[in-house]
């Protein structure tokens, strides 16, 4: 196992994962970066082993910061 993917093990990718959608951990990974939900049919987009990568999280976090401040 190299360096890099020793994080996160061989769960990265064959593990499940949960839905930020229905909450159900049926996420799977169908191919690099691309992750689909078994019960709710939902495909979506992160990264290579996980389902949310940190730039994402923190582009989230701007966004809802945003948002709180255009509705005060």
């Amino acid at each position: 196992m190299s360096k890099r993917t020793k994080k996160v093990g061989i769960s990265g990718k064959y593990g499940t994962s949960t839905c930020t959608f229905c909450g159900k951990d049926n996420v799977r990974r169908t191919s690099v970066g691309i992750w689909s939900c078994k019960s709710c049919k939902k495909t979506m987009a992160g990264g290579a082993y996980t389902v949310s990568t940190p730039a994402a999280a923190a582009m989230r976090s701007t966004l809802r910061r945003l948002r709180e401040i255009a509705d005060v």
